[in-house]
């Protein structure tokens, strides 16, 4: 019986977790001919995330920073090939991350909220800016 219990309980947590993978929107990044930057403006509620996907080369310094509403909105950034593994976090670094990239390929400026906010199904307006520059 406790076996079925943890089995269940395991299932329950697989499908949880799909879910709140399920709500995140991915998005290509694209700057404008000429451009080193991009801003975005939008707004997520609850366990919603967004992928801002843009590609870039290893030695390319990058610059991302994001004015928020909501203490509890951050975003990560997340180099290529990698899904889980952040290479800059903001909710214990903050809302800037400024840096030289170390390979070429697809980057991720994911934007969340802390599952705190997010439980207690909180939104928050940001503004993202993106820089990259060689």
């Amino acid at each position: 019986m406790m076996k079925n219990l943890l089995m269940a309980l395991g299932v329950a947590l697989l499908v949880s977790a799909a879910a709140v993978a399920d709500d995140t929107r991915t998005e290509r990044v694209h700057f404008k001919k000429g451009a080193t930057s991009a801003t975005v403006e939008d707004t997520i509620k609850g366990y919603q995330s967004v992928d801002y996907v843009l590609g870039a080369r290893a030695g390319q310094s990058m610059n991302v920073s994001m004015a928020t509403d909501n203490s509890a909105n951050y975003f990560n950034i997340l180099a290529p090939g990698k899904n889980d593994e952040a290479m800059f976090i903001g909710s214990t670094s903050g809302n800037q991350f400024e840096g030289a990239l170390p390979a070429n390929g697809d980057y991720k400026i994911r934007v969340y909220l802390m599952r705190s906010a997010a439980r207690r199904g909180e939104a928050a307006n940001y503004r993202l800016e993106m820089i990259i520059n060689d």
